[in-house]
């Protein structure tokens, strides 16, 4: 039998009580899809030795990046700003894309990879895009929007669906997308909520939670197709001819 694949989960530095930790549903969700989770604290390790450890990696959510990593503007909303966070994601997304280690990006995971590539984000999305449609209620409290996602994309092979109801919980975003990257998911309001890589063979960014719509098989597709493609060789996928071969979805 295949070796279940190791996926690592970058993780929140709460510094009041000491602790390195990550929400539940991460986890869930790769042991329910065939993975072995690990956790990944931001310290500062070489993230070539990371890298050789793990098949695939998550980047999770979390608080905002410090705008002077993407040359942004200060904004009185940002919050949970963490330098050792933001220092240890960014080389290891950099090196993960460069040697084309599969990964998913959540919400501020989509954040990370979009800086890492050379994008900017929008420090507070109601001041462009309006409070049409709720991104998150509030600080703490998650909302719920529909998006649509692009019929030819990876994405939708994988999520068989073009608009689902997603958990959204974010209040920054894409603003300029790095090389390299297309866009394939927005909201009414015009908002990006999800990207691929046009040249790696599994690089997906949400700007929602999936994690935290595991019922919905839709949602957690999104976690099987990333166990799947940490399931191969990387030197023998290329983003052309990768498909996942499972019962009811698939990538082309």
């Amino acid at each position: 039998p295949m070796t279940p694949p190791i996926i690592g989960i970058t993780t929140y530095n709460y510094k009041p009580t000491g602790n390195f930790y990550s929400p539940a549903g991460y986890t869930q969700a790769v042991q329910s899809a065939g993975g072995i989770p690990i956790l990944l604290p931001p310290v500062q390790s070489d993230p070539t030795v990371i890298l050789n450890q793990v098949d695939g990696l998550i980047f999770t959510g979390g608080g905002d990046i410090d705008p002077d990593l993407y040359n942004g503007s200060p904004h009185p909303t940002i919050y949970g700003t963490d330098p050792e966070r933001d220092q240890a994601e960014l080389a290891l997304a950099k090196l993960a894309l460069a040697k084309h280690k599969p990964v998913l990006g959540i919400c501020r995971g989509l954040e990370v990879l979009m800086v890492a590539s050379g994008g900017d984000l929008v420090s507070h999305l109601p001041d462009e895009f309006g409070e049409d449609i709720l991104h998150r209620e509030e600080m703490l409290k998650p909302s719920q929007h529909t998006v649509r996602i692009y019929a030819d994309s990876q994405l939708s092979g994988i999520m068989g669906k073009e608009e689902l109801t997603v958990v959204s919980w974010h209040h920054q975003t894409v603003r300029t997308l790095p090389q390299g990257w297309q866009v394939v998911a927005k909201a009414a309001d015009g908002l990006i909520e999800a990207l691929e890589h046009k040249q790696h063979p599994f690089a997906i960014a949400l700007q929602w939670h999936p994690e935290l719509s595991l019922p919905d098989s839709r949602h957690f597709a999104i976690f099987q197709a990333l166990i799947q493609a940490a399931s191969f060789d990387q030197d023998e996928l290329n983003p052309k001819s990768f498909h996942l071969q499972t019962t009811g979805w698939g990538c082309g």
